[in-house]
């Protein structure tokens, strides 16, 4: 009988100890998902300069290629559902929306440069179904 009794508080320490690493990784994975919306939620609906998006477009593509994300021919990143992020960047003076890509590889130097001192917003941010966000678009609000 305590034989019994033994391996049946084992079997439930076992189901307990399970289920609790489970619902700790579940709270790290929610947090660290929390912690890197933010970074880019800041943005939203608020005035920045063009040294920010550089700064923005810069910390994209840290991310987009320490994740692995895959380019297409064209060189722009392929989004998926888990943990690629996609900028685009509206100018009025040209009217032409620009992706990161295309700034990052013909330098943020020379966009940053030009842009330092006009002023952008984050006029629209989209998440992928786990909830990241993986879409932003600024638009030049002075020229």
């Amino acid at each position: 009988m305590k034989k019994i009794l033994i391996f049946i508080l084992i079997i439930v320490i076992i189901i307990v100890a399970i289920f609790s690493v489970k619902y700790f990784n579940y709270k790290a994975e929610l947090n660290e998902l929390k912690k890197v919306n933010a970074e880019y939620e800041a943005y939203l609906n608020k005035e920045i300069y063009g040294t920010d998006i550089g700064t923005v477009i810069n910390k994209a593509v840290d991310s987009n290629e320490k994740n692995s994300v895959p380019k297409d021919e064209q060189g722009f990143y392929i989004q998926n559902d888990t943990n690629s992020i996609k900028i685009e960047i509206k100018i009025i003076d040209n009217d032409t929306t620009y992706q990161m890509e295309t700034l990052y590889s013909g330098g943020m130097t020379t966009f940053v440069q030009y842009y330092s001192s006009i002023t952008f917003e984050c006029t629209e941010i989209e998440y992928n179904s786990k909830g990241r966000v993986n879409y932003m678009l600024f638009e030049q609000r002075t020229m």
